[in-house]
């Protein structure tokens, strides 16, 4: 099964997550493999996506690649060069085509413009996949999961779970009492529990079995 992949905010642990997704699914002999629709800024989330890929390269998993670390919409107005959303689409059919199991990875958080009218909400509408949330597991996780859940439920799309993230390794009273109640609050499954430096993932949450 594929997915896309959003967080909670931006620096959350989005690529962390999907590479760590792909290598597991790898190794069980699922050709799956990592796609970045949009990088901004630097492109180190599109290189780290192709190596846990199976050494793709990073035109084919990121397509499109704007300079400014700043949000697709104004990065592409700053360098005249809008998002083309209807080629990007067909850039993602393209590569699902050619394997078996796909995880998208967003660009920062789920209502992150990327165009005019248009934004990351309306980009995993359109590719039509169940969403993952990584959740940054730090104080403020559950106004922003709950607002996240919200606004992609509004949007008609399945939510297949959250993944908390710790993003250092002392934990905090919010750190240690996050995971129950988001569960609570939102009513979804925690897919995953990553702790600080973790370099592994039990993938069978993920199999869609």
């Amino acid at each position: 099964m594929s997915y896309f992949v959003t967080g909670t905010d931006t620096g959350v642990g989005k690529t962390r997550f999907s590479c760590l997704l792909v290598e597991a699914l790898r190794a069980e002999g699922v050709d799956a493999a990592g796609f970045k629709p949009v990088c901004c800024g630097d492109r180190d989330d599109a290189l780290l996506l192709a190596a846990a890929s199976g050494g793709l390269s990073p035109d084919e998993v990121n397509p499109v690649w704007l300079k400014a670390s700043v949000a697709p919409l104004v990065a592409g107005m700053l360098e005249n060069r809008p998002v083309d959303t209807a080629d990007l689409i067909g850039k993602f059919h393209a590569f699902a085509a050619a394997h078996h199991t796909v995880i998208v990875e967003g660009a920062g958080g789920w209502r992150v413009p990327l165009a005019d009218g248009y934004d990351m909400a309306d980009l995993a509408a359109d590719l039509r996949l169940p969403v993952i949330i990584v959740v940054g597991n730090r104080l403020g996780a559950l106004n922003h999961t709950i607002l996240t859940v919200e606004s992609i439920r509004a949007k008609g799309l399945p939510i297949a779970g959250l993944v908390m993230n710790h993003l250092v390794d002392e934990l905090d009273t919010a750190s240690i009492t996050n995971k129950g109640i988001i569960e609570q609050l939102t009513g979804l499954p925690i897919l995953a529990e990553i702790i600080h430096g973790q370099d592994f993932l039990d993938v069978e949450p993920f199999l869609g079995r």
